[in-house]
């Protein structure tokens, strides 16, 4: 398939006419109506987010995991795949932050292990995060559903093009007037999928307009010496034709 084998070679692709309108108000109010007082939502000013969005709300699977996005997942990673981490942030209109290059480089899991290929261990909101071996980062693929048109104006991604091939390196080694930087306009509707060493920003917002994501992360490794993912969850029944 041409987007799987763009997406191997980029580190990203976007997928537009995913969800359709009604799919994307069902999910909208369902996030809504969300009692926010829970203290795993985050909100200020600048900042609206659900941290483990689905292990928190599970029943959000059956909004989020249409065929369309089954069809896709299972192309690039096989049946077998499964959720191991998942975020869901808007943006405000009047938002004035913005995000510099970097990695995904670390991973949420159930405790703290000694072993040689995970480091730099951090503890936030009753979680574990570390950077594991770049086996297992390579593994893993994000996609990102867009609930709102998403362009360089009000915080669209831009990567890096081909930057998931140089492993796990520091920002300041990148040599930025070789690089091809794009910026990755995804409409409403629309996802993103992208490799956790690409390396990405986001501008600040110029428009008044909302930026809404979905952020799922997903591998089908096993981690060693007992360690769990934090966010494991199944993808249930694929495509029809394997159910």
């Amino acid at each position: 398939m041409k987007l799987i084998n763009e997406f191997h070679e980029q580190g990203f692709h976007v997928v537009n006419n995913i969800y359709s309108k009604d799919e994307i108000n069902t999910i909208s109010n369902f996030i809504n109506n969300l009692d926010t007082s829970n203290p795993i939502f985050r909100k200020t000013n600048d900042l609206f987010a659900i941290r483990q969005f689905v292990k928190e709300f599970p029943e959000i699977k059956k909004l989020l995991f249409n065929e369309s996005l089954k069809e896709i997942i299972e192309s690039i990673g096989g049946k077998d795949y499964f959720i191991i981490k998942s975020i869901f942030f808007d943006k405000p209109e009047k938002s004035n932050w913005f995000v510099s290059y970097h990695q995904d480089l670390t991973i949420s899991v159930d405790k703290k292990i000694e072993d040689e290929n995970f480091s730099n261990w951090t503890t936030k909101h009753n979680q574990f995060s570390v950077q594991p071996s770049k086996e297992i980062l390579e593994n893993i693929f994000t996609i990102r559903i867009h609930l709102d048109d998403t362009n360089e104006k009000n915080g669209a991604l831009k990567v890096l093009k081909k930057s998931h091939l140089k492993s796990i390196c520091r920002i300041d080694s990148i040599e930025f007037e070789k690089e091809i930087e794009v910026f990755c306009n995804v409409n409403s509707g629309g996802i993103m999928l992208m490799k956790p060493l690409l390396f990405y920003a986001s501008n600040k917002t110029t428009n008044e307009k909302n930026r809404r994501v979905i952020h799922i992360e997903f591998s089908n490794k096993k981690l060693p010496k007992n360690l769990q993912w934090s966010e494991f969850s199944q993808i249930e029944n694929f495509t029809k034709h394997n159910s």
